[in-house]
């Protein structure tokens, strides 16, 4: 069966919980049918047995004197003696119709089944079922008889009701549906216990991946059924090799970055010395393609810092996160730009959680950090703030806030510091990447970036992670 047929969620269990409901249904409902008619065969031939021991009855109680038929002696079956009890005898002849009668058949119309047993021949037993004209049933034995005196062949009949029967197959059924349903419940529940300790190793393995989806784990355990270490094998050797191929890819850009800016910086050198040298004989059109020259460098510059702190950066939908204490990597990050710019004197206030952890590669963590702090303490005034919390609303969101008192940055800019190679204050040095490395960053790890206007006038940058988690205090 195709799996379109299919919700795209849907649960093993359920399947496998439905389809063995189906045929545990079937399965008890086909043995409720061959019980019931196996009871109820094996109550008629009970029914039979007794009818035939009640026609001996009559045959041992019956007389014949004249051509007349007559009791003997009283019937040892009481009922045969009361009005209307439900077992009725009675002695007829094909030729000359009914010879004899019970007590018990004195308002019986036995017209309405004489057409039954009229056929039996000597020492036959005939049995059935059979409904009268008033509506209710009977069981019909009959069995034919050649009395001594002659040659003709009598019926000695004995007609029950099937109301006893009817009840005891009523009290049967009921018993044995009630049985079969608490039997299928009761299977049902071991059932779904089974089933639950047999998937139980598949729940395992989403919980193995899960905690290497949030860095806990390295690779998925060891412990696991045979059925199942083909597929944990490939993904261990899955995870190895995406591991590998990440860090083959930043250490291969990381060292075609640091390959060209050595060239690069020879040339830049190069090209000021031969600037200076035009510049002094007053051959513009020299100094003109050399400083067109030495913007292209510039610009070639940029991209290779661009591409190197790329080669740094994992990707961060990556599923081998790891976990790194946010409070931890913002401490690293202020005693470093503390001792680079020591002479601004910079007042630092901090509002960290250290209960919050990052889900995903330090690095690049540390390279947003680094990037929006280095901003804060060259371009801010003499205080900064930096704020970790977490908002519950729309979602669990992590917010790390960093606040100067410099001059800001106006509103029509807000957008674009965060464009590659966008700059406000074309005088500081820089190559005017850091934030748009940030955003991309940000965007990678489905983040947030905002740059606004703090109180005080200054900037604030607001980094908004989704990728965290919140560690117990031990």
């Amino acid at each position: 069966m195709s799996t379109a047929a299919f919700p795209a969620q849907y649960s093993l269990q359920t399947r496998l919980l439905v389809a063995m409901s189906v045929l545990l249904t079937i399965f008890l409902g086909l043995t409720g049918v061959v019980l019931d008619r196996a009871f109820r065969s094996s109550v008629e031939a009970g029914v039979a047995e007794q009818l035939r021991a009640q026609i001996y009855v009559l045959l041992s109680a019956v007389e014949q004197d004249n051509g007349q038929f007559y009791f003997l002696q009283d019937l040892r079956e009481p009922r045969f003696t009361q009005l209307n009890s439900g077992l009725y005898g009675l002695v007829s002849n094909s030729e000359i119709g009914e010879v004899l009668r019970t007590p018990s058949a004195l308002e019986i119309d036995y017209v309405d089944f004489v057409t039954l047993w009229q056929d039996v021949n000597r020492g036959d037993f005939y049995f059935s079922r059979a409904f009268a004209n008033d509506g209710n049933e009977y069981f019909v034995a009959a069995y034919g008889v050649v009395w001594e005196s002659g040659a003709a062949t009598y019926d000695f009949v004995v007609i029950e009701s099937t109301g006893t029967y009817l009840a005891e197959l009523s009290n049967f059924r009921t018993s044995l549906w009630s049985w079969l349903g608490g039997v299928a419940v009761l299977l049902l529940v071991l059932q779904v216990l089974l089933m639950r300790w047999g998937l139980s190793p598949l729940r395992r393995l989403a919980v193995d991946l899960k905690l290497i989806e949030s860095g806990e784990h390295e690779q998925l355990q060891e412990s696991y059924p045979k059925e199942l270490q083909a597929v944990t094998q490939n993904l261990n050797l899955l995870i190895q090799s995406e591991r590998k191929q990440m860090t083959r890819y930043r250490e291969t850009l990381g060292d075609l970055a640091h390959s060209l800016k050595t060239p690069l910086a020879v040339v830049a050198g190069a090209m000021q010395n031969l600037t200076a040298r035009f510049s002094t004989k007053n051959e513009s059109d020299a100094a003109e393609q050399i400083n067109t020259v030495t913007e292209q460098l510039d610009r070639m510059n940029q991209i290779v810092s661009y591409q190197l702190q790329r080669a740094v950066k994992s990707n961060g939908s990556s599923s081998l996160a790891r976990r790194v204490n946010v409070a931890e990597s913002v401490e690293k990050i202020l005693r470093a730009l503390e001792k680079v710019y020591a002479s601004k004197h910079m007042a630092v206030t901090k509002q960290l959680d250290t209960q919050l952890v990052f889900l995903g590669d330090e690095r690049d963590l540390m390279e947003v950090l680094g990037n929006i702090l280095d901003n804060a303490f060259k371009y801010g005034g003499s205080v900064l703030s930096i704020t970790t919390n977490v908002t519950a609303t729309p979602v669990p969101q992590l917010n790390i806030i960093v606040d100067d008192n410099g001059p800001g940055i106006s509103d029509q800019h807000q957008e674009f510091v965060l464009q590659r190679g966008a700059r406000v204050d074309t005088l500081a040095k820089g190559q005017g990447i850091g934030l748009a490395v940030v955003a991309d960053i940000m965007n990678s790890y489905g983040g947030q970036v905002n740059v606004t206007t703090n109180d005080s006038g200054g900037a604030r940058v607001e980094l908004v992670f989704s990728n965290f988690h919140r560690e117990l205090e031990n």
